[in-house]
C-alpha cells in the first residue's frame, strides 16, 4: 500500500487500478447488457452485486461508483442519473461501510447491505418522481424490491466466488 502518513492520499498501485477497471467495466456490460430492466420504475439492476465487493477492499468503492457513472449516461434520465447516482451510490456505499464495520460476519454484512441498498432506492424514485411525476412511495417500494432482489442474488454470487477468490486484495 502506498500510505505513508496517516491522512496521506490513498494513491492505487497499477493492478489495483487494472481490477478497478475490470470491475467498472463488468458493471457497465451487465446494465447495458441488460438495459431493458436496468432503467426505470420497474428495474433489476443485477450489477448492483458488485456493491458488494466494498465489503472485501475498500478500493471497489471506486469501481462500483466509475461504473455507476458510466452506465447511467445511457439512462432514460441522462446526465442528472450521471449525477446523482453515481455520488448517492458513492455515499451509500461509504455510509454501508461504516454501518458494517464492526460487523465479523460476512452473511450478515451482506444482508445488510442488501437491505441498506434496498432502502436507499428512494433516491431513484425522487429522481421518477420530479423528471416524470410519477408516484414516489409505489416507486420506492418498487425499485428498492428489485434491489433487494438483485442484491439477494448477488450476494449468493459473490459470497460464493469470495469462497474461490481472494476479493480482498
Amino acid at each position: 500500500m502506498n500510505e505513508s502518513r496517516e491522512g496521506a492520499r490513498r494513491q492505487f498501485n497499477t493492478k489495483e487500478i487494472a481490477t478497478i477497471g475490470v470491475v467498472t467495466g463488468l458493471y457497465v456490460v451487465i446494465t447495458l447488457f441488460l438495459s431493458v430492466i436496468s432503467f426505470g420504475a420497474l428495474q433489476l439492476r443485477l450489477a448492483e452485486m458488485f456493491n458488494y465487493l466494498s465489503l472485501y477492499n475498500k478500493k471497489y468503492v471506486w469501481a462500483v461508483t466509475l461504473g455507476v457513472a458510466i452506465a447511467n449516461i445511457f439512462s432514460p434520465l441522462g446526465v442528472i442519473d450521471v449525477a446523482v447516482g453515481s455520488v448517492c451510490t458513492f455515499l451509500v456505499l461509504q455510509f454501508n461501510l461504516f454501518i458494517t464495520r464492526n460487523m465479523t460476519s460476512m452473511p450478515l454484512k451482506l444482508a445488510v447491505t442488501a437491505v441498506i441498498f434496498a432502502i436507499s432506492m428512494f433516491t431513484v424514485s425522487g429522481q421518477l418522481t420530479i423528471m416524470y411525476q410519477a408516484p414516489f412511495f409505489i416507486n420506492w417500494l418498487a425499485i428498492g424490491l428489485g434491489e433487494l432482489f438483485s442484491m439477494t442474488v448477488g450476494g449468493v454470487l459473490i459470497h460464493w466466488i469470495s469462497k474461490k477468490i481472494d476479493l480482498t486484495k
